[in-house]
């Protein structure tokens, strides 16, 4: 904030609600916040940070080179053109805004001249990539909505992204600032020039960078901890953090930390939603792109809690809201405090039932393509959900939990694809090799699971009411296997998805944290709801589990879960 011809300038799009430098107690205890950030380790080491210097000095030399041979090799341009043609990565995310810990990925985005296209990219680049001893677990994901390819150089995580602009050179010293930079882009490129655009954007808009920095790494570690930091899930995303975060700054001009994260749970917690939160007012122009208007895109209206981006064109990044998550986001708002702002989640000690969502298939290459898109679409189920009588809420879990089987007979196979397993078949995905108790590989058939949980709050029961209450999730749940079914790349041969219901005294044990113990349950159940059909032809879970779990070899009604008390919270 300054002043500009005898007026206050400000940023942001309403005056500051106070201009106050801190107090000696908000020294105090910003002092102690970045020391507790500190042995929370959200810092990465120097030495760490110069490495990753290095690689990103090493990956924008490999662009350069990677232009230079298009230009010469394929398109013929003079040796003095192709010279000068250039090329150049730009970061973006929390890398770029400062706020990355250790082991964290790097978003990086290639951005070229125009004769360059993203098939000479996932081509060319890729094979330069592939051939170099210091990358692997390189991956291509060419038809995502925005195109990457993912792979760790120097054991350093980096998703790099691809844009070619309109210009006939990409020199060192270009920014990607201008809008008219955008002209003639396909819709593409400009998803993927968004990610940079947006986070210098953010960085522009707030008035102290250090004091953004240290209050945006504590509400990342408190989102993380609180299991609520998940674009894909239905909750917020790194960036839609940091424009919330922006935006209290921006209130606060003079603020530091300590504060400003006291003062984010006070204003969080009283939004009134749907006012969408914006770092400054939302602009035109020159292109005819939709720019989020819910005056006049219908369903710019649905959106429940809109965090608007602020470089053209403006987007929600918060579309993937429900009324689920949006209830949960608000609960975690309500009861942020300092006395316990970083204690771990209690989602799976929370609910008396749960989904369990096991995608399967039969090689790690084709599960990380599977399990990703159906995770894409869970907040799809979580509305569908919704709907459901008597159940208030559908929480879904913000990651799933990666297993490697190794089956004897296909039987077994056919077992741990519907959620049945043989602890002693397991491994971890991060350790190949297998238990002591599987037979050798080469006989071995090997499935790959991930399993996405969702917490089901069932209502209370009216007072004085006695008969059961119903809660049937059988049409949601086998819309939902339909929905992910249509995949293009769906084999169902190779692939597999089931949903199961459990109790919380099901849940096996790598879903709680350290210390934490399984819910303990004040009522016992006479018997345990039945099974939730995989789909239309209601398959039934394995017989022998059934009669172990004392259900009778044959539901009377295998649609519905019945449920006599209130869930507990």
């Amino acid at each position: 904030m300054d002043l500009q011809n005898g007026q206050t300038k400000h940023l942001g799009v309403t005056p500051p609600i106070a201009v106050t430098y801190p107090t000696p107690r908000e020294i105090e205890v910003t002092d102690l916040l970045v020391q507790e950030l500190t042995a929370q380790g959200t810092f990465e080491s120097e030495e760490e940070s110069k490495r990753r210097e290095v690689v990103l000095g090493k990956l924008d030399k490999l662009v350069k080179e990677f232009v230079y041979n298009i230009s010469r090799e394929k398109k013929k341009l003079p040796e003095a053109d192709a010279k000068e043609a250039g090329g150049k990565i730009f970061t973006f995310g929390s890398y770029r805004l400062g706020v990355h810990g250790a082991g964290a990925d790097i978003d990086t985005l290639c951005v070229v001249p125009r004769h360059v296209t993203r098939e000479d990219f996932f081509d060319e680049m890729h094979r330069v990539l592939r051939n170099l001893s210091e990358v692997n677990e390189l991956t291509c994901v060419p038809d995502a909505y925005v195109p990457v390819i993912k792979l760790k150089f120097q054991d350093i995580p980096i998703d790099l992204l691809f844009a070619r602009l309109e210009l006939p050179k990409v020199p060192d010293e270009l920014e990607l600032k201008e809008n008219t930079l955008l002209k003639n882009l396909d819709e593409t490129c400009i998803r993927s020039l968004n990610g940079s655009r947006v986070t210098d954007e953010i960085l522009r808009l707030v008035p102290s960078i250090p004091a953004f920095r240290t209050s945006l790494r504590c509400i990342k570690l408190w989102a993380k901890r609180r299991a609520i930091y998940s674009n894909v899930m239905g909750f917020f995303g790194g960036v839609a953090w940091a424009m919330l975060v922006a935006r209290i700054c921006q209130l606060y001009p003079n603020a530091i930390a300590g504060a400003i994260v006291s003062r984010f749970f006070r204003i969080m917690h009283q939004w009134r939603w749907p006012q969408p939160v914006l770092l400054k007012p939302i602009e035109d122009g020159p292109l005819q792109v939709r720019v989020w208007n819910p005056k006049i895109y219908h369903g710019d209206r649905f959106h429940l809690m809109p965090i608007i981006t602020p470089a053209y064109p403006s987007m929600c990044a918060t579309h993937n809201v429900t009324q689920s998550t949006k209830k949960i986001i608000e609960r975690e708002f309500e009861r942020g405090k300092w006395a316990d702002l970083f204690e771990k989640h209690d989602f799976f000690i929370r609910y008396r039932y749960y989904l369990q969502i096991i995608v399967s298939s039969d090689s790690s290459e084709r599960q990380l393509k599977w399990s990703g898109m159906v995770e894409s679409r869970i907040r799809h189920l979580i509305s569908k959900l919704e709907s459901v009588e008597n159940l208030e809420l559908a929480h879904p879990f913000v990651k799933g939990f990666d297993k490697i089987h190794h089956c004897t007979s296909d039987q077994m196979a056919t077992d741990v694809m519907h959620g049945i397993f043989d602890s002693t078949s397991i491994t971890d995905k991060n350790n190949t090799e297998s238990s002591q108790n599987s037979t050798d590989a080469a006989t071995a058939r090997v499935i790959y699971t991930t399993t996405f949980y969702v917490g089901l709050d069932i209502s209370r029961r009216d007072p004085g009411t006695k008969a059961p209450r119903q809660l049937n999730i059988s049409w949601p749940t086998q819309e939902f296997i339909k929905l992910v079914k249509v995949w293009d790349k769906y084999d169902e041969k190779s692939m597999g998805i089931h949903i199961k219901h459990v109790k919380s005294s099901e849940l096996p044990p790598e879903v709680f944290e350290d210390g934490q113990k399984r819910r303990e349950d004040s009522k016992k159940r006479k018997r345990v709801p039945p099974e939730v059909p995989e789909d239309g032809q209601g398959k039934r879970e394995d017989l022998k589990k059934r009669k172990h779990d004392g259900l009778p070899e044959k539901d009377q009604n295998p649609k519905k879960i019945k449920s006599s008390s209130p869930n507990g919270i």
